[in-house]
Protein backbone atom coordinates (compact mmCIF):
# COMPACT_ATOMS: atom_id res chain seq x y z
CA UNK A 1 0.00 0.00 0.00
CA UNK A 2 1.63 3.55 -0.92
CA UNK A 3 1.25 5.32 2.05
CA UNK A 4 3.17 7.96 3.20
CA UNK A 5 5.52 5.94 5.67
CA UNK A 6 5.84 3.27 3.03
CA UNK A 7 6.64 5.53 -0.06
CA UNK A 8 10.10 6.68 2.52
CA UNK A 9 10.48 3.18 3.33
CA UNK A 10 10.76 1.78 -0.18
CA UNK A 11 13.21 4.66 -1.30
CA UNK A 12 15.44 3.87 1.88
CA UNK A 13 15.40 0.46 0.37
CA UNK A 14 16.22 1.93 -3.01
CA UNK A 15 19.10 3.95 -1.48
CA UNK A 16 20.60 0.54 0.10
CA UNK A 17 20.35 -1.28 -3.05
CA UNK A 18 22.09 1.16 -4.63
CA UNK A 19 25.10 1.43 -2.32
CA UNK A 20 25.16 -2.16 -2.81
CA UNK A 21 26.05 -1.50 -6.85
CA UNK A 22 28.34 1.36 -8.14
CA UNK A 23 26.71 0.66 -11.12
CA UNK A 24 23.07 1.07 -10.42
CA UNK A 25 20.72 2.52 -12.52
CA UNK A 26 17.47 3.69 -10.51
CA UNK A 27 14.01 4.56 -11.65
CA UNK A 28 11.18 6.02 -9.79
CA UNK A 29 8.20 6.53 -10.23
CA UNK A 30 4.82 8.48 -8.72
CA UNK A 31 1.58 8.66 -10.36
CA UNK A 32 -1.34 9.97 -8.33
CA UNK A 33 -2.40 13.47 -6.61
CA UNK A 34 0.08 16.32 -6.45
CA UNK A 35 -1.06 19.38 -4.46
CA UNK A 36 0.30 22.99 -4.26
CA UNK A 37 -0.47 24.87 -0.79
CA UNK A 38 -1.16 28.16 -2.25
CA UNK A 39 -0.65 29.75 1.55
CA UNK A 40 2.83 28.59 2.67
CA UNK A 41 4.15 27.60 -1.39
CA UNK A 42 4.34 23.98 -0.31
CA UNK A 43 3.84 21.01 -2.93
CA UNK A 44 2.67 17.52 -1.55
CA UNK A 45 2.18 14.16 -3.20
CA UNK A 46 -0.64 12.71 -2.03
CA UNK A 47 -0.27 9.63 -0.70
CA UNK A 48 -3.18 6.63 0.23
CA UNK A 49 -3.38 7.09 3.61
CA UNK A 50 -3.90 11.02 3.66
CA UNK A 51 -5.86 12.95 5.88
CA UNK A 52 -8.09 15.17 3.68
CA UNK A 53 -8.65 17.60 6.33
CA UNK A 54 -4.63 17.53 7.60
CA UNK A 55 -2.39 17.87 4.44
CA UNK A 56 0.45 19.65 5.75
CA UNK A 57 0.68 16.64 8.58
CA UNK A 58 -0.02 13.49 6.84
CA UNK A 59 0.52 14.21 2.77
CA UNK A 60 4.24 13.64 1.67
CA UNK A 61 5.78 17.04 1.91
CA UNK A 62 7.94 16.96 -1.98
CA UNK A 63 11.06 18.33 -0.31
CA UNK A 64 10.98 15.49 2.18
CA UNK A 65 10.61 13.27 -0.82
CA UNK A 66 13.42 15.23 -2.88
CA UNK A 67 15.81 14.61 -0.21
CA UNK A 68 15.24 11.10 -0.02
CA UNK A 69 15.73 10.88 -3.70
CA UNK A 70 18.85 12.76 -3.57
CA UNK A 71 20.36 10.50 -0.40
CA UNK A 72 20.33 7.62 -3.35
CA UNK A 73 23.85 6.83 -4.54
CA UNK A 74 23.07 5.92 -7.77
CA UNK A 75 25.34 6.36 -10.62
CA UNK A 76 22.35 6.92 -12.97
CA UNK A 77 18.72 8.24 -11.27
CA UNK A 78 15.53 8.80 -13.57
CA UNK A 79 12.99 10.49 -11.65
CA UNK A 80 9.30 9.82 -13.28
CA UNK A 81 6.25 12.55 -11.69
CA UNK A 82 2.96 12.10 -12.92
CA UNK A 83 1.44 13.81 -10.24
CA UNK A 84 -1.23 16.40 -11.40
CA UNK A 85 -4.39 14.63 -11.13
CA UNK A 86 -6.82 16.42 -9.72
CA UNK A 87 -8.62 14.01 -8.51
CA UNK A 88 -10.06 9.95 -10.00
CA UNK A 89 -6.56 8.18 -9.32
CA UNK A 90 -6.65 7.25 -5.41
CA UNK A 91 -9.36 8.36 -2.09
CA UNK A 92 -7.99 8.53 0.92
CA UNK A 93 -8.94 5.51 3.57
CA UNK A 94 -12.39 5.57 5.00
CA UNK A 95 -12.53 9.43 3.49
CA UNK A 96 -16.15 10.33 2.47
CA UNK A 97 -15.64 11.38 -1.09
CA UNK A 98 -17.21 13.93 -3.66
CA UNK A 99 -18.48 12.14 -6.27
CA UNK A 100 -19.12 13.81 -9.88
CA UNK A 101 -20.12 12.70 -13.51
CA UNK A 102 -17.57 13.65 -15.60
CA UNK A 103 -17.07 12.90 -19.28
CA UNK A 104 -14.23 9.48 -19.72
CA UNK A 105 -10.75 10.93 -18.92
CA UNK A 106 -11.28 13.98 -16.85
CA UNK A 107 -9.55 13.41 -13.83
CA UNK A 108 -12.34 14.20 -11.50
CA UNK A 109 -14.67 11.21 -13.32
CA UNK A 110 -15.87 8.84 -11.06
CA UNK A 111 -15.20 9.00 -7.04
CA UNK A 112 -12.57 11.37 -5.86
CA UNK A 113 -10.83 13.73 -3.11
CA UNK A 114 -12.37 17.29 -2.38
CA UNK A 115 -9.73 19.70 -2.84
CA UNK A 116 -8.92 21.54 0.33
CA UNK A 117 -9.10 24.97 0.35
CA UNK A 118 -5.81 27.08 -0.85
CA UNK A 119 -4.73 24.13 -2.46
CA UNK A 120 -4.50 23.58 -6.35
CA UNK A 121 -3.64 20.66 -8.42
CA UNK A 122 -0.36 21.52 -10.16
CA UNK A 123 2.76 19.89 -11.91
CA UNK A 124 6.05 19.71 -9.75
CA UNK A 125 7.03 23.18 -9.56
CA UNK A 126 10.27 24.41 -11.92
CA UNK A 127 12.46 24.82 -8.34
CA UNK A 128 12.18 20.86 -6.97
CA UNK A 129 12.84 19.96 -10.27
CA UNK A 130 15.89 21.84 -10.40
CA UNK A 131 16.65 20.33 -6.68
CA UNK A 132 15.77 16.87 -8.01
CA UNK A 133 17.91 16.82 -11.03
CA UNK A 134 21.11 18.47 -8.83
CA UNK A 135 24.49 15.87 -9.17
CA UNK A 136 25.35 13.40 -11.98
CA UNK A 137 23.16 11.13 -14.20
CA UNK A 138 20.21 12.70 -12.71
CA UNK A 139 17.01 13.15 -14.82
CA UNK A 140 13.57 14.23 -13.77
CA UNK A 141 10.61 13.65 -15.88
CA UNK A 142 6.93 15.07 -15.15
CA UNK A 143 3.60 14.14 -17.04
CA UNK A 144 2.43 17.95 -17.70
CA UNK A 145 3.66 21.49 -17.62
CA UNK A 146 2.45 24.28 -15.11
CA UNK A 147 -1.07 23.78 -14.09
CA UNK A 148 -2.19 21.49 -17.18
CA UNK A 149 -3.87 18.51 -15.49
CA UNK A 150 -2.90 14.62 -16.12
CA UNK A 151 -5.47 12.81 -17.61
CA UNK A 152 -6.78 9.35 -17.81
CA UNK A 153 -7.62 6.64 -20.31
CA UNK A 154 -11.43 6.26 -20.81
CA UNK A 155 -10.94 2.46 -18.93
CA UNK A 156 -10.25 5.00 -16.23
CA UNK A 157 -7.74 2.51 -15.31
CA UNK A 158 -3.92 4.44 -15.85
CA UNK A 159 -2.95 7.94 -17.10
CA UNK A 160 -2.55 8.60 -20.22
CA UNK A 161 1.20 9.49 -19.43
CA UNK A 162 1.75 6.12 -18.11
CA UNK A 163 0.28 4.65 -20.52
CA UNK A 164 2.43 5.75 -22.88
CA UNK A 165 5.91 5.43 -20.69
CA UNK A 166 4.98 2.03 -20.24
CA UNK A 167 4.60 1.47 -23.93
CA UNK A 168 8.42 3.53 -24.55
CA UNK A 169 9.81 0.85 -21.58
CA UNK A 170 8.91 -1.94 -24.32
CA UNK A 171 10.37 -0.95 -27.10
CA UNK A 172 7.76 1.58 -28.88
CA UNK A 173 10.20 3.95 -29.82
CA UNK A 174 12.89 1.93 -30.56
CA UNK A 175 14.54 0.89 -34.15
CA UNK A 176 15.17 -2.91 -34.84
CA UNK A 177 18.14 -4.45 -33.58
CA UNK A 178 18.61 -2.38 -30.48
CA UNK A 179 19.40 -3.88 -26.96
CA UNK A 180 18.22 -1.25 -24.71
CA UNK A 181 15.70 1.80 -24.06
CA UNK A 182 17.37 4.79 -23.23
CA UNK A 183 16.10 8.34 -21.69
CA UNK A 184 15.70 9.47 -24.91
CA UNK A 185 13.91 6.60 -25.85
CA UNK A 186 11.19 7.65 -23.49
CA UNK A 187 11.49 11.26 -23.77
CA UNK A 188 10.94 11.29 -27.54
CA UNK A 189 7.70 8.37 -27.64
CA UNK A 190 6.18 10.53 -24.27
CA UNK A 191 6.72 13.72 -25.64
CA UNK A 192 5.14 12.82 -29.28
CA UNK A 193 1.99 10.81 -28.34
CA UNK A 194 0.73 12.19 -24.61
CA UNK A 195 0.06 15.09 -26.25
CA UNK A 196 -1.85 13.36 -29.22
CA UNK A 197 -3.63 10.81 -26.87
CA UNK A 198 -5.34 14.01 -24.46
CA UNK A 199 -6.50 15.93 -27.53
CA UNK A 200 -8.13 13.06 -29.29
CA UNK A 201 -9.57 11.07 -25.62
CA UNK A 202 -10.18 13.96 -23.46
CA UNK A 203 -10.17 17.07 -26.02
CA UNK A 204 -7.16 18.52 -23.59
CA UNK A 205 -4.18 20.13 -24.11
CA UNK A 206 -1.11 18.15 -22.18
CA UNK A 207 2.59 18.75 -22.39
CA UNK A 208 5.27 16.36 -20.67
CA UNK A 209 8.16 18.23 -19.50
CA UNK A 210 12.00 17.10 -18.77
CA UNK A 211 14.64 17.85 -17.64
CA UNK A 212 18.62 16.36 -17.09
CA UNK A 213 21.82 18.02 -16.84
CA UNK A 214 23.44 14.48 -17.91
CA UNK A 215 24.33 12.13 -20.86
CA UNK A 216 21.54 9.69 -21.98
CA UNK A 217 21.59 6.52 -20.71
CA UNK A 218 20.06 3.37 -20.70
CA UNK A 219 16.94 2.34 -18.06
CA UNK A 220 15.93 -1.19 -19.26
CA UNK A 221 16.87 -3.81 -21.60
CA UNK A 222 14.44 -4.55 -24.67
CA UNK A 223 13.02 -8.21 -23.92
CA UNK A 224 15.76 -9.56 -21.68
CA UNK A 225 18.89 -8.54 -23.58
CA UNK A 226 17.57 -10.15 -27.23
CA UNK A 227 16.86 -6.74 -28.45
CA UNK A 228 14.13 -5.23 -30.56
CA UNK A 229 12.94 -8.00 -33.30
CA UNK A 230 12.99 -7.08 -37.18
CA UNK A 231 9.96 -5.91 -37.60
CA UNK A 232 10.33 -3.57 -34.42
CA UNK A 233 7.51 -2.22 -32.38
CA UNK A 234 4.74 -3.69 -34.76
CA UNK A 235 5.99 -6.75 -34.08
CA UNK A 236 5.48 -6.39 -30.47
CA UNK A 237 3.40 -4.04 -29.96
CA UNK A 238 0.09 -6.50 -28.80
CA UNK A 239 1.89 -8.47 -26.38
CA UNK A 240 3.31 -5.07 -24.97
CA UNK A 241 -0.30 -3.76 -24.38
CA UNK A 242 -1.26 -6.71 -23.22
CA UNK A 243 0.73 -6.79 -20.29
CA UNK A 244 -0.03 -3.08 -19.48
CA UNK A 245 -3.71 -4.63 -19.49
CA UNK A 246 -2.22 -6.83 -16.62
CA UNK A 247 -0.84 -4.21 -14.93
CA UNK A 248 -3.49 -1.84 -15.05
CA UNK A 249 -5.77 -4.96 -13.92
CA UNK A 250 -3.83 -4.92 -10.72
CA UNK A 251 -3.42 -1.27 -10.22
CA UNK A 252 -7.18 -1.43 -10.34
CA UNK A 253 -7.87 -3.90 -7.46
CA UNK A 254 -5.47 -1.68 -5.48
CA UNK A 255 -3.35 -4.09 -4.58
CA UNK A 256 0.45 -4.71 -3.98
CA UNK A 257 2.30 -6.98 -6.93
CA UNK A 258 5.69 -7.28 -8.81
CA UNK A 259 5.46 -7.89 -12.34
CA UNK A 260 7.82 -8.17 -15.49
CA UNK A 261 8.35 -6.37 -18.52
CA UNK A 262 10.99 -6.69 -21.05
CA UNK A 263 11.34 -10.63 -20.33
CA UNK A 264 13.46 -10.80 -17.13
CA UNK A 265 14.69 -6.90 -17.23
CA UNK A 266 12.43 -4.83 -15.27
CA UNK A 267 10.51 -5.19 -12.17
CA UNK A 268 7.50 -2.83 -11.51
CA UNK A 269 5.53 -2.21 -7.75
CA UNK A 270 2.13 -1.48 -7.96
CA UNK A 271 0.71 0.15 -5.19
CA UNK A 272 -2.52 1.28 -4.62
CA UNK A 273 -2.08 5.31 -4.33
CA UNK A 274 -1.54 5.80 -8.21
CA UNK A 275 -0.59 3.60 -11.04
CA UNK A 276 2.68 2.99 -10.09
CA UNK A 277 5.14 3.87 -7.12
CA UNK A 278 8.37 2.71 -7.75
CA UNK A 279 10.42 0.55 -10.70
CA UNK A 280 13.65 -1.09 -9.98
CA UNK A 281 15.56 -1.83 -13.24
CA UNK A 282 18.14 -4.68 -13.26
Amino acid sequence: MATKESILSHLNWLQQQAAADSEATVLVYYSGHGWLDNATGKYYLIPHDVEPFDIPNSALPADTFTEALRQIPAQRLLVIIDSCHAAGMATAKNTPVETRQQPYGHPSAGASLRLPNNFLPTALPKELIDKLKQGTGRAVFTSSTGEQQSWIRPDGKMSIYTFHFLEALQGAANQPGDQVVTVSNLMNYVGKTVPDSAKQLCQAEQTPFFDFATEDFPVALLHGGKGMPQQGWDEVKAEAQERISQISNVSVEGNQSQMNLSGGSTNININAAGDISNVGIS
